[in-house]
């Protein structure tokens, strides 16, 4: 964040405002770790301050302090609707396009407030006043340590905000073996652990507390990975029938894209899953080495994200979107062999 950004921030936080904060549709642990970290500053900086999500986020996270508070758009739109049309300030955190919060999108261009990015994703969208943007960050979550740093109040982190920022920096970094986890990441985890954060917890939280019905999921879309030795590549398809058959529940295919890269010689691991709700194939890509997946969703199937993280969708069938895909591998030979 450079200076005129960070002072007109402070500014705008020298007196009491009401703010909306926003994550990203289909949250996950960044999405939520970094709103609610944000939001107990904000509360106890003597703020009006309410998180405001585009739909539900997974069960695995709903134990978070002040989980509780969070809207759900979807489901409390009106109680929504209000607390973004009211506010002074709105800070969307872990997107930096509109179009990633679905519904919300109309209702979040045409808002009168203030509007502040804190962001870590590439290519940011210019819808926001104040701009904290940085790729080379681990985690949102690791930039709202950081802007607490910048703004002299890492002192004010208490052990419910740092169980927050912890969890955000540990799914963000895939427990910290990403290659964008850096040393400072884990000097910033080592300062939130002496503030209170329960790693080992956490962990146990997040990662072990499967469901018989999820982890039969993950047998089938196992069974369903189809590899590509000669294009290192690896990919899953998860269908609408198959989701259904074992009970599937928001935040349950978390994780499951990156079995792929677990395989020798394999550098790009790709999960195709079928929503009939939304009536689109949802679509994560993760890659090792300087394959770029960022550049390659936003070329071919609409997303975007990281060099080595990125997500995507497709309007056709599983079948369509896997032979399309298919046939963009050759063009990228070099960059997979290199």
């Amino acid at each position: 964040m450079n200076l005129e950004h960070l002072n007109a921030l402070k500014e705008l936080l020298s007196s009491s405002k009401k703010i909306a904060i926003i994550p990203h549709k289909n949250p996950d642990g960044d999405a939520i770790g970094s709103t609610l970290a944000l939001w107990h500053y904000l509360i106890n900086g003597g703020h009006n301050a309410s998180i405001v999500s585009p739909n539900d986020f997974p069960k695995f996270l709903k134990w978070m302090p002040g989980a509780d508070q969070i809207l759900n758009f979807e489901k409390e739109n009106t109680q929504s609707k209000s607390c973004i049309n009211n506010a002074d300030v709105i800070f969307t955190l872990d997107f930096n396009h509109l179009g990633r919060v679905g519904q919300m999108s109309g209702i979040l261009e045409s808002a009168n407030a203030t509007f502040v990015m804190i962001d870590h994703h590439q290519e940011p969208s210019d819808y926001a006043e104040i701009m904290y943007s940085d790729v080379t960050m681990s985690s949102t979550c690791e930039m709202v340590y950081s802007l607490l740093r910048k703004l002299g109040d890492t002192h004010s982190i208490t052990s419910e905000m740092a169980n927050c920022i912890y969890t955000g920096i540990m799914t963000d970094t895939g427990s910290f073996k990403f290659a964008a986890t850096t040393s400072n990441t884990h000097r910033v985890v080592a300062e939130l652990m002496d503030k209170g954060a329960e790693g080992t917890e956490i962990h146990h939280r997040i990662y072990d507390t499967n469901s018989p019905s999820r982890l039969h999921l993950l047998g089938c879309a196992l069974k369903n990975m189809v590899i590509l030795q000669e294009q290192q590549t690896a990919y899953i398809t998860l269908s609408q029938e198959e989701l259904d058959r074992y009970k599937y529940q928001k935040g349950d295919t978390e994780g499951f894209v990156n079995y792929g890269l677990t395989l020798d010689g394999i550098r790009f691991a790709v999960i195709f899953i079928e929503n009939k709700e939304e009536g689109i194939l949802k679509i994560s890509f993760r890659s090792v080495g300087d394959f770029s997946v960022n550049d390659f969703a936003r070329k071919h199937f609409n997303g975007g994200g990281h060099t080595n993280a990125a997500g995507g969708k497709s309007d056709d069938s599983i079948e369509d979107t896997i032979l399309y895909f298919t046939s963009l591998l050759p063009q990228y030979m070099n960059q997979l062999q290199s």
